[in-house]
Parts: structure tokens; C-alpha cells; sequence
């Protein structure tokens, strides 16, 4: 089962080696990972997703907790969240295709972020799933080149949020 793990953690060289380290050296795959700092300079979210069975995670979770630099571990999957990712596909955009390039990417909110003469370099933002349909539809007029974020997740808010 996917869950995907928020980590808060201090901001400090080799911290981001250390938690993938720990997934390396006991085997698990981090399929997603982005961190970035917080509105404290001091802290930074690392936003990861991963694969596996409750004990897994409860493993990896307790795993975590035991790294001095580790703050905070939230499984988001426990809850109700909102996930986003960002890709940035360049795709052919030739006289006969241009239109409809167009159209697929104003059907998924999307946007041309730059142009020339043969492609398009267009950004999409949306869940996983709204990300790997926009793909599939532009797959054959044909992508040269694909950029993906990784997921960033937030907890939804409460009603006293």
C-alpha cells in the first residue's frame, strides 16, 4: 500500500543522507521525495512516498523517530490530505498538432511555459493521477522530454483549523 510520509527535520548538512540512508540500508524504495525549507529557516519537510504493509511503515516510522535531526514523522496517509505534483512536459508542436496540445493542456489547467518552433514545454499541476493522464494523452503526439516534482502532501483542515 502507497503511503506517503511527512518528516520535519532540522535543516543541516547530511540530514537528507542519513533518511535515505535508512531506506537504502534496509531495503525499502522511496518512489517520491521533496523537502524544502519551512517557515522556519531551521526546519525543513521532507514530503516522501512510499510502499508497504502497516508494519512496514510502523518499522520505518519508528526508524525514523530514532535519528537525532528527525523532529516530527506524520504518515498522511492516516488521514485526509491533498497531494500535488508539478510536471513539466516538452511536447512536439508542429503546425498540424499545436491546436490540440493547446486544448489537452487547458483541459488539465495547464500551461505553456515556453515555445519554439517545434514544441511546447508546458507545466501541469495536480494530483499523481491527474499527472499520469495528461502524460497518456500527450503520449502520442509525442513528449521528448518529461520533469516531475515529487508529491508534496498538507492534512486537510479541521473544522477548528
Amino acid at each position: 500500500m502507497k503511503h506517503t510520509l511527512s518528516v520535519l527535520l532540522q535543516n543541516k548538512p547530511g540530514v537528507l543522507s542519513r533518511v535515505t540512508g535508512l531506506f537504502s540500508g534496509r531495503g525499502f524504495n522511496i518512489e517520491s521525495l521533496c523537502v524544502a525549507e519551512t517557515m522556519e529557516k531551521d526546519v525543513s519537510c521532507l514530503t516522501l512516498v512510499t510502499r508497504g504493509d502497516d508494519n512496514i511503515i510502523e518499522q520505518i516510522t519508528k526508524q525514523l523517530h530514532k535519528l537525532i535531526d528527525v523532529i516530527k514523522v506524520t504518515d498522511a496517509s492516516e488521514g485526509s490530505f491533498v497531494e500535488r505534483e508539478m510536471v513539466l512536459i516538452r511536447v512536439k508542436a508542429e503546425a498540424h498538432t499545436r491546436a490540440e496540445v493547446l486544448r489537452v493542456i487547458d483541459i488539465f489547467r495547464g500551461k505553456v511555459v515556453d515555445v519554439s518552433a517545434k514544441s511546447y514545454a508546458v507545466e501541469v499541476t495536480g494530483s499523481p493521477s491527474k499527472i499520469q493522464a495528461v502524460i497518456e494523452i500527450l503520449q502520442p503526439i509525442g513528449i521528448k522530454e518529461i520533469i516531475r516534482t515529487g508529491t508534496i502532501a498538507i492534512g486537510r483542515a479541521g473544522k477548528n483549523k
